[in-house]
Protein backbone atom coordinates (compact mmCIF):
# COMPACT_ATOMS: atom_id res chain seq x y z
CA UNK A 1 0.00 0.00 0.00
CA UNK A 2 1.11 3.38 -0.46
CA UNK A 3 1.57 6.27 2.55
CA UNK A 4 -1.48 7.45 1.45
CA UNK A 5 -3.55 4.26 1.32
CA UNK A 6 -2.31 3.30 4.44
CA UNK A 7 -2.97 6.32 6.29
CA UNK A 8 -6.48 7.01 4.78
CA UNK A 9 -6.58 2.55 5.98
CA UNK A 10 -5.91 3.40 9.08
CA UNK A 11 -8.81 6.49 9.18
CA UNK A 12 -11.08 4.68 8.37
CA UNK A 13 -10.45 1.86 11.49
CA UNK A 14 -9.38 4.32 13.77
CA UNK A 15 -10.33 7.85 13.21
CA UNK A 16 -13.47 10.18 14.33
CA UNK A 17 -16.71 10.66 11.79
CA UNK A 18 -15.04 14.05 11.66
CA UNK A 19 -11.53 13.56 10.41
CA UNK A 20 -13.10 10.93 8.05
CA UNK A 21 -15.40 13.45 6.56
CA UNK A 22 -12.61 16.02 6.53
CA UNK A 23 -10.59 13.58 5.04
CA UNK A 24 -13.13 13.15 2.19
CA UNK A 25 -13.46 16.62 1.45
CA UNK A 26 -9.65 17.34 1.13
CA UNK A 27 -8.68 14.12 -0.37
CA UNK A 28 -11.64 13.01 -2.54
CA UNK A 29 -13.45 16.51 -3.14
CA UNK A 30 -16.59 16.14 -0.72
CA UNK A 31 -18.87 18.55 -0.40
CA UNK A 32 -17.72 20.07 3.23
CA UNK A 33 -21.79 20.10 4.37
CA UNK A 34 -20.99 16.44 5.90
CA UNK A 35 -17.74 17.49 7.59
CA UNK A 36 -19.95 20.69 8.45
CA UNK A 37 -22.62 18.20 10.23
CA UNK A 38 -20.05 16.43 11.47
CA UNK A 39 -18.66 18.90 13.83
CA UNK A 40 -22.16 20.00 15.23
CA UNK A 41 -22.65 16.93 16.54
CA UNK A 42 -19.96 18.57 19.41
CA UNK A 43 -21.91 21.74 19.44
CA UNK A 44 -24.05 22.26 22.84
CA UNK A 45 -27.38 24.44 23.41
CA UNK A 46 -25.91 27.40 24.70
CA UNK A 47 -23.79 27.87 21.40
CA UNK A 48 -20.32 26.85 22.57
CA UNK A 49 -18.48 23.69 22.03
CA UNK A 50 -17.31 20.67 23.93
CA UNK A 51 -17.39 16.63 24.62
CA UNK A 52 -13.92 16.46 23.92
CA UNK A 53 -13.81 17.72 20.27
CA UNK A 54 -10.23 18.24 21.67
CA UNK A 55 -9.28 14.74 22.83
CA UNK A 56 -7.29 15.64 26.14
CA UNK A 57 -9.85 16.02 28.07
CA UNK A 58 -13.56 14.08 28.25
CA UNK A 59 -15.74 17.08 29.37
CA UNK A 60 -19.04 17.74 27.36
CA UNK A 61 -19.38 21.63 28.79
CA UNK A 62 -18.61 23.68 25.71
CA UNK A 63 -15.04 25.18 26.20
CA UNK A 64 -13.00 27.52 24.30
CA UNK A 65 -10.58 25.00 22.83
CA UNK A 66 -13.16 23.17 21.48
CA UNK A 67 -14.80 25.93 19.79
CA UNK A 68 -11.34 26.82 18.30
CA UNK A 69 -11.14 22.88 16.67
CA UNK A 70 -14.82 23.68 15.37
CA UNK A 71 -13.74 26.66 13.54
CA UNK A 72 -10.96 25.12 12.23
CA UNK A 73 -11.97 22.12 10.39
CA UNK A 74 -14.54 24.97 8.86
CA UNK A 75 -11.45 26.84 7.69
CA UNK A 76 -9.50 23.76 6.71
CA UNK A 77 -12.46 22.65 5.03
CA UNK A 78 -12.88 25.35 3.48
CA UNK A 79 -16.27 25.28 4.49
CA UNK A 80 -18.66 28.92 4.78
CA UNK A 81 -19.57 29.63 8.06
CA UNK A 82 -22.88 28.39 9.17
CA UNK A 83 -25.57 30.20 10.95
CA UNK A 84 -24.21 28.67 14.42
CA UNK A 85 -20.73 30.68 14.13
CA UNK A 86 -22.77 33.49 15.23
CA UNK A 87 -24.02 31.58 18.62
CA UNK A 88 -20.82 30.61 19.14
CA UNK A 89 -19.52 34.07 19.48
CA UNK A 90 -22.13 34.97 21.58
CA UNK A 91 -20.93 32.06 23.72
CA UNK A 92 -17.64 33.08 23.93
CA UNK A 93 -18.57 36.98 24.35
CA UNK A 94 -20.48 35.14 27.66
CA UNK A 95 -17.34 33.61 29.28
CA UNK A 96 -14.75 36.55 28.42
CA UNK A 97 -12.88 39.40 30.09
CA UNK A 98 -14.47 42.45 29.40
CA UNK A 99 -11.52 43.16 26.90
CA UNK A 100 -12.31 40.32 25.25
CA UNK A 101 -9.79 37.36 26.20
CA UNK A 102 -10.69 33.63 26.84
CA UNK A 103 -9.20 30.79 28.59
CA UNK A 104 -8.51 27.38 27.08
CA UNK A 105 -10.95 25.74 29.39
CA UNK A 106 -12.24 26.12 32.83
CA UNK A 107 -12.49 24.01 36.26
CA UNK A 108 -15.12 21.77 34.98
CA UNK A 109 -12.78 19.79 32.96
CA UNK A 110 -11.55 18.31 36.72
CA UNK A 111 -14.46 16.35 36.79
CA UNK A 112 -14.00 14.44 33.79
CA UNK A 113 -10.88 12.06 32.31
CA UNK A 114 -8.19 14.85 30.98
CA UNK A 115 -4.39 14.85 30.44
CA UNK A 116 -2.48 15.87 33.21
CA UNK A 117 -1.67 18.89 31.56
CA UNK A 118 -4.51 20.09 31.38
CA UNK A 119 -4.58 21.98 34.83
CA UNK A 120 -5.25 24.99 36.05
CA UNK A 121 -2.79 26.87 33.90
CA UNK A 122 -5.43 26.08 31.29
CA UNK A 123 -7.94 28.63 33.20
CA UNK A 124 -6.06 31.66 32.31
CA UNK A 125 -7.02 34.01 29.47
CA UNK A 126 -4.22 34.44 27.04
CA UNK A 127 -2.98 34.54 23.52
CA UNK A 128 -3.59 30.50 23.62
CA UNK A 129 -6.64 30.21 22.83
CA UNK A 130 -8.11 34.25 22.06
CA UNK A 131 -5.36 35.03 19.38
CA UNK A 132 -6.17 31.34 17.07
CA UNK A 133 -10.10 32.10 17.91
CA UNK A 134 -10.26 35.45 16.54
CA UNK A 135 -7.97 34.74 13.84
CA UNK A 136 -9.88 32.08 12.10
CA UNK A 137 -13.50 34.10 12.36
CA UNK A 138 -11.67 36.68 10.66
CA UNK A 139 -10.67 34.28 8.22
CA UNK A 140 -14.65 32.96 8.19
CA UNK A 141 -15.68 36.48 7.26
CA UNK A 142 -17.63 36.64 10.78
CA UNK A 143 -18.58 40.02 12.51
CA UNK A 144 -19.44 39.81 15.89
CA UNK A 145 -19.10 42.42 18.76
CA UNK A 146 -17.04 40.38 20.67
CA UNK A 147 -14.87 39.97 17.98
CA UNK A 148 -13.76 43.54 17.84
CA UNK A 149 -13.14 43.57 21.41
CA UNK A 150 -11.03 40.33 21.18
CA UNK A 151 -9.06 41.74 17.96
CA UNK A 152 -8.29 44.95 19.90
CA UNK A 153 -7.18 42.85 22.54
CA UNK A 154 -4.75 40.48 20.90
CA UNK A 155 -2.97 43.70 19.04
CA UNK A 156 -2.65 45.44 22.32
CA UNK A 157 -0.73 42.13 24.25
CA UNK A 158 1.38 41.66 21.48
CA UNK A 159 2.16 44.91 20.81
CA UNK A 160 3.31 45.56 24.39
CA UNK A 161 5.54 41.90 24.95
CA UNK A 162 5.47 38.29 23.36
CA UNK A 163 6.68 36.10 25.65
CA UNK A 164 4.60 33.13 25.18
CA UNK A 165 5.11 29.33 24.12
CA UNK A 166 5.20 27.47 20.31
CA UNK A 167 1.40 27.28 21.21
CA UNK A 168 0.60 30.39 21.47
CA UNK A 169 2.67 31.92 18.77
CA UNK A 170 1.09 29.21 16.18
CA UNK A 171 -2.34 31.33 17.31
CA UNK A 172 -0.68 34.14 16.69
CA UNK A 173 -0.05 33.27 13.19
CA UNK A 174 -3.06 32.62 12.46
CA UNK A 175 -4.42 35.76 13.44
CA UNK A 176 -1.67 37.89 12.01
CA UNK A 177 -2.44 36.19 8.54
CA UNK A 178 -6.38 37.26 8.81
CA UNK A 179 -6.38 40.28 11.00
CA UNK A 180 -8.22 42.93 9.10
CA UNK A 181 -6.16 45.83 9.93
CA UNK A 182 -2.71 45.02 7.90
CA UNK A 183 -1.15 48.18 8.97
CA UNK A 184 -0.89 46.51 12.67
CA UNK A 185 -0.31 42.90 11.47
CA UNK A 186 1.92 43.18 9.03
CA UNK A 187 4.18 45.91 11.84
CA UNK A 188 4.20 42.74 14.06
CA UNK A 189 5.03 40.23 11.60
CA UNK A 190 8.84 41.76 11.27
CA UNK A 191 8.95 40.18 14.83
CA UNK A 192 8.05 36.56 14.71
CA UNK A 193 11.42 35.70 13.40
CA UNK A 194 12.30 37.19 17.36
CA UNK A 195 10.42 35.46 19.02
CA UNK A 196 10.27 31.95 17.33
CA UNK A 197 14.24 31.95 18.27
CA UNK A 198 13.12 32.00 22.13
CA UNK A 199 10.39 29.48 21.95
CA UNK A 200 9.41 26.83 24.53
CA UNK A 201 7.99 23.53 23.01
CA UNK A 202 9.94 24.84 19.63
CA UNK A 203 11.06 21.50 18.05
CA UNK A 204 13.75 22.81 15.48
CA UNK A 205 15.93 20.16 15.55
CA UNK A 206 14.10 17.09 13.25
CA UNK A 207 16.10 14.39 14.92
CA UNK A 208 14.54 15.62 18.14
CA UNK A 209 11.85 12.68 19.02
CA UNK A 210 10.59 14.69 22.06
CA UNK A 211 7.10 16.77 22.41
CA UNK A 212 6.72 20.25 20.38
CA UNK A 213 5.78 22.15 17.69
CA UNK A 214 7.91 21.82 14.45
CA UNK A 215 8.44 24.30 11.57
CA UNK A 216 5.82 22.49 9.41
CA UNK A 217 2.92 23.56 12.75
CA UNK A 218 4.06 27.09 11.72
CA UNK A 219 4.30 26.40 7.53
CA UNK A 220 1.69 23.77 7.02
CA UNK A 221 1.83 24.53 3.06
CA UNK A 222 4.55 26.31 0.44
CA UNK A 223 2.44 29.26 0.45
CA UNK A 224 2.38 29.96 4.04
CA UNK A 225 3.18 33.46 5.06
CA UNK A 226 5.38 32.14 7.68
CA UNK A 227 7.76 29.54 5.37
CA UNK A 228 10.33 32.34 4.66
CA UNK A 229 10.94 32.06 8.71
CA UNK A 230 12.93 28.66 7.90
CA UNK A 231 15.15 27.10 5.47
CA UNK A 232 14.91 24.75 2.32
CA UNK A 233 16.73 22.42 4.64
CA UNK A 234 14.72 22.52 7.88
CA UNK A 235 11.88 22.46 5.54
CA UNK A 236 12.92 19.44 4.29
CA UNK A 237 14.45 17.56 7.02
CA UNK A 238 11.55 17.93 8.72
CA UNK A 239 9.11 17.05 6.16
CA UNK A 240 11.51 13.55 6.25
CA UNK A 241 11.00 13.31 9.28
CA UNK A 242 7.03 13.44 8.97
CA UNK A 243 7.46 10.89 6.03
CA UNK A 244 9.41 8.16 7.93
CA UNK A 245 7.29 8.65 11.29
CA UNK A 246 4.41 7.37 9.74
CA UNK A 247 3.39 4.10 11.60
CA UNK A 248 3.26 0.32 10.37
CA UNK A 249 -0.51 0.17 11.01
CA UNK A 250 -0.82 3.30 8.61
CA UNK A 251 -0.90 6.27 11.12
CA UNK A 252 1.14 8.79 12.86
CA UNK A 253 2.33 8.75 16.66
CA UNK A 254 1.82 11.39 19.28
CA UNK A 255 4.43 12.11 21.53
CA UNK A 256 2.38 13.08 24.63
CA UNK A 257 -0.15 11.00 27.38
CA UNK A 258 -3.78 11.84 26.49
CA UNK A 259 -6.07 10.48 29.11
CA UNK A 260 -7.34 7.06 27.69
CA UNK A 261 -7.25 4.89 24.99
CA UNK A 262 -9.88 6.08 23.08
CA UNK A 263 -8.05 9.84 23.18
CA UNK A 264 -4.95 8.24 21.87
CA UNK A 265 -6.48 7.20 18.50
CA UNK A 266 -8.68 10.05 18.34
CA UNK A 267 -5.24 12.28 18.37
CA UNK A 268 -3.76 9.85 15.80
CA UNK A 269 -6.84 10.34 13.31
CA UNK A 270 -5.97 14.66 13.87
CA UNK A 271 -2.11 14.00 13.89
CA UNK A 272 -2.71 11.23 10.93
CA UNK A 273 -4.53 13.96 8.47
CA UNK A 274 -2.26 16.64 9.59
CA UNK A 275 0.74 14.44 8.05
CA UNK A 276 -1.17 14.04 4.63
CA UNK A 277 -1.98 17.54 4.29
CA UNK A 278 1.42 18.46 4.69
CA UNK A 279 2.78 15.60 2.55
CA UNK A 280 0.76 16.47 -0.12
CA UNK A 281 1.08 20.14 -0.16
CA UNK A 282 4.72 19.96 -0.31
CA UNK A 283 4.37 17.10 -3.02
CA UNK A 284 5.92 14.28 -0.89
CA UNK A 285 2.90 12.00 -1.30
Amino acid sequence: MTVLESARAFLDREGRLVERRLAAVLLDGEDPAGVVAAVEAYRNADGGFGHGFEPDKRCPASLPIDVECALDVLVVAGAPAPGWVGSAGDWLASVATPEGAVPLAFPVIERYPRADHWSHWTYAPGLNPTAGLTGRLHHLGVVHPWLDRATEWTFSRLESEFTEDAHALSEVLVFLAAAPDRARADALATQVEGWLARLQWFRADPDDAGYGLTPLHFAPTPDSPWRALFTDAAIDGHLDRLARDQQTDGGWPITWEPPSQASTLEWRGIETLRALRVLRAYDRL
